[in-house]
Parts: C-alpha cells; structure tokens; sequence
C-alpha cells in the first residue's frame, strides 16, 4: 500500500545466490487505486481495504485481480522455459496478501513463498489450496503497528491447520525489512533452489 515495485528492487543486490544459481527478479508494480482506510486517496495499492480494529476488510474482487496479474507474470515466465518449480514468490504487506492468493489458486507448484509483515486476506481460499507442498517462509516485525505481528502468527495457524508447513521469524523492527532478515531471504531463496 502506497508503495512501488521499485522500492524493493535494490535489495535484489544484496542477495547471494549458490554459485550454480542463476535468478531472474521481477518487481510488479500495484495499479493506483482510492483506499478507503486513507479517506477515498489515490495510491499504489494491490486491493482497496478499510480496517476495523483488529480485523482487515479486504475488497476480495481487487485481490482476486491482482493475483491474476501475478499468475500472468507467472504464465510469462513460464513460456520463456522457467519451470514453475523454479519461481518463489515473495511479497511485502499487500504483495504478501497477493502472494497467499496466488499460493492458493495458481494451478502449479512453485519453488516457494516468502510472505513479510502481511496476513491472509482471503482465509476461505485456503481450503482450495493444491500446492501444501510449497515451502512457506513468514516474516514479521515484533514492532510493526501497520499489519501487527499477530496477524503473520494468525496466517500461521491458519496454514498449518490447511496443511502446510511454514516456517516463521520474528525480527525486532516496525513495518518494514532488516539486514538479518535480508541474510534469511537468502538462505530461503537458496534453499529452495538448490
């Protein structure tokens, strides 16, 4: 919400791959929407939410277009000869949401899904879920007063009682990415490439 794919992008350097590793980073960008948590703004957004207290009212017709988009991006890479079993997704708060769409609706298995500080924004599509198999990895900061850390605890819960198998770190930060959480994207990326 409120951010660009680019804002993202410059990690990408930070990131070492295995020497047989070869990797190809793409960043969307989310289309300009109002939100109605920020009064009817325009901003960079993957669905318009409103928030009441604890709970994250999602408009599930938004989300559900912007994981189509991802599966396209998906679809693409597809075509070019990448296996989807050599794609990870990742996403950060919204993108997050997106990415837990995308790992319960996209047809194929993936390599694997890195949510941070995000939560399940539609928990019904967790029953049609095919892909249990996929590699799980959350991240949240123990500080984070946007998507507090409760609700990665509660997408958690949510995907293990589904069948998955997630693993979950915490780091000591607010609504936002940290070295040591770089170090663990890359152990992620590295292992489920390997």
């Amino acid at each position: 919400l409120g951010a660009s794919g680019d804002d993202f992008a410059a990690m990408a350097s930070h990131l070492t791959l295995g020497s047989n590793l070869q990797a190809r980073y793409i960043f969307p960008h989310a289309p300009m929407r109002a939100i109605s948590v920020n009064g009817g703004m325009q901003m960079p957004a993957w669905y318009d939410l409103d928030i009441v207290g604890f709970e994250r009212k999602v408009n599930l017709a938004d989300l559900q277009v912007s994981s189509h988009q991802v599966m396209a991006l998906i679809d693409a890479q597809l075509a070019e000869g990448i296996p989807s079993e050599r794609i990870i997704l990742a996403g950060f708060s919204q993108g997050g949401a997106v990415a837990y769409e995308v790992l319960f609706h996209y047809p194929h298995t993936l390599a694997g899904v890195m949510a941070m500080s995000t939560y399940i924004a539609n928990p019904e599509a967790i029953a049609q879920a095919q892909n249990k198999q996929t590699p799980v990895w959350l991240s949240h900061g123990s500080e984070d007063n946007v998507v507090p850390m409760a609700l990665g605890r509660r997408a958690q819960e949510q995907l293990q009682q589904a069948g998955f198998e997630p693993s979950f770190s915490e780091y000591q930060m607010g609504h936002s990415v940290c070295p040591s959480q770089l170090k663990d994207i890359q152990a992620f990326l590295n292992r489920c490439l390997a």
